[in-house]
């Protein structure tokens, strides 16, 4: 069956990066927005859920950013599930601009259902999986896995693995109030915005790029994926680290580790393939032949999401 929409709406300046172009965070965020539309479309829509107790959400996020979009352009999201199971959906979910009718950006989450307050797994009724038939849809192949592969994710990584294989600390700090949901837990947008906000610290530590000071090349995310292992609430300390897992002529592949400060115990493990830009030009530019060898000599064996 044809996808439904889920989502409409614009980019707003304020949701724009140093790049000038919608930061990864908020494609999240959106996302989200649209999975509720969803849950709505199979019988959990937010009283039902509010009444319950309960809470629609991802697991995992596999993202492809197709086409960047930039402050003003219009764009609408559409959905589908392309698998049905009683513990989790596979869903489908992808941005289009509305004048262009391009492709934007690709989603697929596994949805879950759990307790608001505990966070444990729920089982869908059967009621949102009989309807879920209703929504089906295939996933096509732009929104597949390209430069990054899906395979089982790696074991719990901890904090002292993290520090004994040499991976950069690139973010620390506080979950703070308005990251979270009405439950006290930290929303996914917030995942992806921590990981956004760690990559100046990145390339400071392993190129020596200070980004406030370069107004002509950037980066830009081409793939992500995001394993939720833990949920942070308002108030915990998380510390992030980082390492380059592989570098071609053009890309990086960068993994993620999020860590609960105080327990060692990783909430989030991540890896994504990125790109070098030209700002003026808005296109992909080849790494320098001495960067390339530079990056080369930093790249960490085991790294995974």
């Amino acid at each position: 069956m044809s996808m439904q929409e889920v989502y409409r709406s614009s980019v707003q300046t304020w949701e724009s990066d140093q790049m000038g172009h919608m930061n990864v965070q908020f494609y999240l965020d959106k996302a989200q927005a649209g999975l509720a539309t969803l849950g709505h479309y199979i019988g959990l829509g937010p009283r039902l859920l509010k009444e319950k107790g309960w809470v629609l959400t991802a697991r995992d996020h596999h993202v492809r950013f197709l086409r960047e979009q930039r402050p003003g352009a219009p764009f609408f999201i559409r959905g589908g599930i392309a698998e049905i199971h009683e513990d989790h959906l596979v869903v489908y979910e992808e941005m289009i601009n509305t004048v262009s009718g391009d492709v934007a950006a690709t989603f697929r989450a596994e949805a879950v259902l759990v307790d608001g307050k505990s966070r444990a797994p729920l089982s869908f009724p059967k009621e949102a999986l009989q309807k879920a038939e209703d929504v089906k849809t295939d996933i096509p192949a732009h929104g597949a896995f390209r430069g990054l592969e899906m395979t089982a994710p790696r074991p719990a990584p901890s904090l002292k693995d993290a520090e004994a294989m040499g991976m950069v600390r690139t973010y620390m700090g506080e979950v703070m109030p308005d990251w979270c949901d009405a439950h006290g837990y930290m929303t996914k947008r917030h995942f992806m915005g921590v990981v956004s906000d760690s990559i100046p610290n990145l390339l400071a530590a392993t190129r020596g790029d200070d980004r406030s000071a370069n107004s002509k090349t950037g980066g830009a995310a081409l793939e992500y994926r995001f394993i939720y292992r833990g949920a942070p609430k308002e108030g915990d300390l998380l510390t992030l680290r980082s390492g380059l897992k592989t570098v071609t002529d053009k890309t990086y592949t960068w993994c993620h580790w999020l860590f609960d400060t105080e327990t060692g115990n990783a909430v989030a493990t991540a890896e994504a393939v990125a790109i070098a830009l030209d700002l003026e030009a808005r296109k992909a530019i080849p790494i320098p032949r001495e960067m390339k060898a530079h990056l080369e000599s930093l790249v960490i064996g085991g790294l995974g999401v």
